[in-house]
């Protein structure tokens, strides 16, 4: 997904827009409200987090926290158009975002003009979304340098903390990472020690260790 632009520590993307319910989620039951973006060209072609080739042609989506293959409903609750989606990337990487949409399902919702939109996400697949391991982005980089002094400040107090690297049609990007902690509850509490300490404003990530593209810190 688009990398966020180059941003200090104090100013990371947060996910002020979320709303995330329930701890097990039963088909069709809302999970989460938000905004929704989309992207296709020039990511058409490349390799998505779960190693498949992105197609903007198809029904997919890029999403931070469900698992791979989860298969959900979107509605635009500006006009009342739904779209059902497979999660086969992460993202969004930038803003209050909530999910990254194709851009055939974001035609199909009518966002491709708006470009960002409000939605409901229903979960289809009889998932626990909350089980499994989940990381906290808390900085975006085109320098390298400044995400290796972000993270040797903050390995003093918190581990594991990485940079990893995410080569996109803008340029190379360093994320730094922080934690891998069993369940999102979990990580949910870590995000609020870090935003109270260190001053950020965390970003909520799954780390699918066996993805080539994926999160794993």
């Amino acid at each position: 997904m688009v990398p966020g632009p180059e941003l200090p520590a104090e100013a990371a993307n947060g996910n002020a827009n979320a709303a995330p319910v329930n701890s097990g989620v039963r088909p069709g039951v809302v999970f989460e409200e938000g905004k929704a973006s989309w992207y296709g060209a020039p990511f058409h072609g490349r390799q998505a987090s779960n190693g498949e080739i992105y197609d903007m042609n198809k029904l997919t989506a890029a999403h931070r926290t469900l698992p791979f293959n989860t298969v959900v409903r979107v509605t635009n609750t500006a006009n009342g158009k739904s779209t059902t989606v497979r999660i086969t990337d992460r993202g969004p990487f930038v803003d209050n975002r909530v999910i990254d949409l194709s851009y055939a399902a974001a035609k199909e919702i009518e966002s491709i003009g708006p470009g960002v939109v409000p939605v409901r996400i229903e979960i289809l697949s009889a998932i626990d979304p909350n089980a499994g391991y989940f990381t906290l982005q808390i900085g975006a980089f085109r320098d390298r340098a400044n995400a290796e002094k972000l993270r040797d400040r903050l390995s003093a107090s918190y581990s594991p903390v990485s940079v990893q690297s995410f080569d996109s049609p803008k340029g190379s990007y360093y994320r730094v990472h922080v934690g891998k902690v069993s369940g999102e509850d979990a990580a949910k509490k870590l995000s609020e020690r870090l935003r109270e300490r260190e001053g950020v404003s965390p970003l909520i990530f799954r780390v699918d260790t066996n993805a080539p593209g994926g999160t794993n810190p």
